[in-house]
């Protein structure tokens, strides 16, 4: 079979890292075409090193240039990347969950259009089993989010509340909460919140704590579930990436596994 197409939306911590990978032919059968990214001289420094030559272009244009769409984007960016995905039947990756929450009637305009919206587990644990408990009953999910405050820094929800964690001496939690309002009040720190959310019981239902805490060097992911399959209690506690505390570095490998099973021929985990 021919290879499919991978176009990517963002050349940052995660985005640069899934396009040296893909270029090296880490995922077989995924082949990479198309970038965008704001500065362009930048962009084309970023991929000299690149065997292949994939093609720059803005946001919008993107989905005319592949039939998988990654978006590694600022939240006030999705929609720009997002319309043009669905509405020309791609495969949509979003890392920017929290703002699929806010456009989740693109899954409706998907049905129309024949696109897939496929959520990486990012930086949590256990959506899988999330997931299977979500075919019978669940009635409580709880997410704990804890970070160095240096990875919570310029979130909205402090600095609409004036909330200063510069010279915390011991942990603060700064938010609690259910994950719609963690996807808007930390929108580049909470989107495994909001992947929970859709995996599991929504995101009104999803409670979420984030805690500021000057006494870890890694973001700790904790999840607590209750449901009629059982109860499960998990925990991950991910490096951060070096070029961006906010994020993990285990997120764009996610995004490896995740296009891995597109072409996989045996997948292991539901």
């Amino acid at each position: 079979m021919p290879d499919q197409t991978l176009a990517i939306a963002g050349l940052g911590a995660i985005g640069l890292r899934v396009a040296e990978a893909i270029d090296a032919g880490a995922v077989p059968g995924i082949r990479l075409t198309a970038v965008s990214a704001r500065d362009r001289t930048r962009t084309a420094e970023r991929l000299a090193g690149l065997r292949t030559d994939p093609v720059v272009v803005t946001l919008a244009e993107l989905a005319e240039h592949a039939e998988i769409i990654v978006e590694c984007v600022p939240a006030k960016a999705f929609a720009e990347v997002a319309g043009p995905a669905i509405e020309l039947g791609r495969i949509f990756m979003p890392l920017s969950v929290g703002a699929l929450l806010s456009h989740i009637d693109l899954a409706v305009r998907a049905q129309a259009t024949g696109a897939r919206i496929v959520v990486p587990t990012g930086a949590l644990i256990g959506l899988d089993t999330v997931r299977a408990m979500a075919e019978g009953k669940i009635t409580r999910v709880v997410l704990q989010t804890r970070k160095p405050p240096a990875g919570l820094m310029g979130a909205p929800h402090l600095v609409e509340n004036n909330i200063d964690i510069a010279n915390l001496t011991e942990p603060f939690r700064v938010f609690r909460g259910s994950a719609r309002d963690a996807a808007q009040g930390f929108p580049a720190n909470v989107n495994v919140a909001a992947a929970l959310a859709l995996a599991g019981i929504g995101p009104d239902r999803t409670e979420v704590e984030v805690w500021a805490d000057p006494e870890i060097d890694r973001n700790v992911q904790s999840v607590q579930i209750i449901s009629d399959a059982g109860e499960a209690e998990m925990t991950m506690r991910n490096i951060p990436s070096a070029e961006n505390p906010k994020t993990g570095r285990i997120v764009a490998q996610s995004v490896l596994a995740t296009l891995r099973r597109l072409t996989a021929p045996l997948i292991a985990g539901s």
